[in-house]
């Protein structure tokens, strides 16, 4: 299957819009583990298998294992990810961003190195900065769009005046993606919970590509604004697919030797009210956790 075939499949299976981050950080982990980046397999291990069928996608962030030499341990849990959730497709948070014979070499890493499904992307340098990531069959790409930082509003939320209607620089990569950058369709859009008025935008202009949405837990999103903003779909069928990304509230749940089970609770709970929100959304009653 290509990526946007997993991304339905793992909706359809987990019945979830949840992205499970996976940002580990040593100075947080339980504290039979704390401090000790020669864990960060260990731990990430656990929340993967205790999560493997509530997530839509696992995203690992790739600068929280090379900034402590654990590059090897993301190989490792990449592998173990494969095998504990074969159905839940991986998104690499690399946000890569250059171009020719540079931009390959992130290519290969992302996919062949690593093993990733899709990989995000900043593209800002143009479309040869993403082309390169297309040449991958079946591989997706997730481009910044409409960030969740407040400094986003510093060069998306300019309009630009050169291009036709003057859009503002999010919507006119929303367009892009939308058209012209998606030749294989394996393009989807990054875009922050913190604002739900841009993800109804983004979705306005780019109906059919899948958007991977963080911000939700720890960051403050809301979960209802962002299903409905963003997610489309009648119930039995998904239009508009969103993984909605949460890291932070998930991973540090617990800090004891039980943290894989607290983490499991905190991405049930989550789990079930984007669902749910999803159900609203299309105009269903909320019915039973699934499961």
């Amino acid at each position: 299957m290509n990526f946007i075939d997993m991304l339905h499949a793992a909706e359809r299976q987990n019945r979830s819009l949840l992205c499970v981050g996976l940002d580990p950080d040593p100075a947080r982990f339980p504290h039979h583990m704390r401090n000790d980046p020669d864990r960060i397999y260990e731990f990430c291990a656990a929340i993967v298998d205790a999560t493997a069928d509530l997530a839509i996608a696992f995203k690992p962030q790739i600068a929280y294992f090379s900034a402590h030499r654990a590059e090897d341990q993301l190989e490792r849990l990449m592998a173990h990810i494969r095998v504990a959730a074969p159905q839940v497709p991986i998104i690499l948070d690399a946000k890569r961003g250059d171009i020719g014979s540079t931009a390959e070499q992130y290519a290969k890493e992302a996919f062949e190195r690593y093993g990733a499904d899709a990989v995000t992307l900043s593209p800002f340098m143009g479309f040869d900065s993403v082309q390169p990531y297309l040449q991958y069959p079946g591989k997706g790409v997730f481009l910044l769009c409409r960030t969740s930082n407040p400094g986003g509003d510093d060069f998306q939320n300019q309009r630009l005046a050169s291009v036709e209607g003057q859009p503002l620089l999010y919507e006119h990569i929303a367009r892009l993606a939308q058209g012209p950058w998606n030749l294989g369709g394996q393009v989807g859009l990054v875009v922050g919970a913190t604002y739900p008025a841009e993800i109804a935008r983004v979705r306005e202009i780019a109906p059919a590509v899948p958007l991977l949405i963080p911000g939700v837990g720890a960051q403050g999103g809301d979960a209802q604004a962002t299903v409905k903003a963003g997610w489309r779909g009648t119930g039995e069928r998904t239009t508009g697919l969103v993984a909605i990304n949460s890291s932070r509230a998930i991973l540090y749940a617990g800090a004891g030797a039980d943290f894989a089970e607290a983490a499991r609770r905190e991405a049930e709970r989550t789990r079930d009210a984007l669902w749910d929100a999803g159900l609203r959304s299309a105009g269903i009653a909320s019915r039973c956790p699934p499961g």
